[in-house]
């Protein structure tokens, strides 16, 4: 079965994961003076709470296209089975122009995510990470999300949509609940993008991301075929792998590169 999952799916995922990670976020930006750095680069400010003892998410969507309940209820839950926030973790839904017509770029995400967002990522004692659900697609074929720096990702829902209906299986609903998690994923730094884990899961063929398909971090998850999944299932949590790499980063067993902080 696992082979006939591998084959539906090769097509698509070998144009389409170049998208997962939309280029290098490095350099100054915004007032000149804030580092909004790589796809984990914020990793240790999540995973501990001694530098940020709570958490915002700031969701931004156009007209039509806000995240299903289930999907913001599922990523605070994934959160907070993760991150230490004592003072808590917010989610903050807003309806926004984007002013953006056509197809996204990573460029296109990270400079309009910095001119939409409310607050910048480490904002006093409060970590602020973004997330876009534009109308549109990314550029790349057969790529349902991106993350872009350390603290933006963006979930494109016509593409999401679009998957549902190449099969009976599975939702729009799951798919999208688990491209947002898969995405959040990365911001976590996983998989080994900011570390290099003891645990032999990183697939070899998909760097960043999982080999274990029951993982959300699973190569296959943010791939336009995702409604090839054999089941009706498509996971949305971490695996043990991916929890034992976050906790390890947390306490200090491994060593995170590339931290905006501390």
């Amino acid at each position: 079965m696992q082979s006939r999952l591998f084959a539906m799916l090769t097509v698509f995922l070998l144009s389409g994961l170049s998208g997962c990670f939309g280029g290098s976020g490095d350099g100054i930006f915004g007032d000149g003076e804030e580092l909004y750095g790589v796809p984990g680069g914020l990793t240790l400010a999540c995973l501990r709470s001694d530098g940020f003892d709570s958490m915002v998410v700031e969701i931004d969507y156009s007209t039509g296209y806000q995240p299903d309940s289930s999907t913001v209820s599922t990523l605070k839950t994934r959160l907070q089975q993760v991150c230490d926030k004592p003072g808590g973790i917010d989610i903050e839904l807003t309806e926004t122009n984007f002013d953006h017509q056509g197809s996204w770029s990573a460029d296109d995400v990270r400079e309009i995510g910095r001119d939409t967002r409310e607050g910048v990522p480490q904002d006093g004692n409060v970590l602020r990470w973004h997330l876009l659900f534009p109308s549109g697609s990314y550029e790349n074929d057969g790529v349902l999300g991106v993350a872009v720096d350390a603290s933006t990702a963006a979930v494109f829902l016509d593409d999401v949509r679009e998957a549902e209906h190449w099969s009976t299986r599975p939702s729009a609903e799951q798919i999208e609940e688990a491209v947002t998690v898969h995405e959040v994923g990365h911001l976590l730094g996983l998989v080994n993008l900011v570390y290099q884990s003891p645990r032999p899961h990183e697939d070899p063929d998909h760097p960043g991301h999982s080999n274990n398909e029951d993982s959300v971090m699973y190569w296959a998850v943010e791939s336009g075929d995702i409604s090839s999944f054999i089941s009706n299932d498509v996971p949305d949590e971490f695996d043990a792998d991916d929890l034992a790499d976050l906790a390890d980063l947390a306490s200090g067993e491994l060593v995170a590169s590339d931290q905006l902080w501390p």
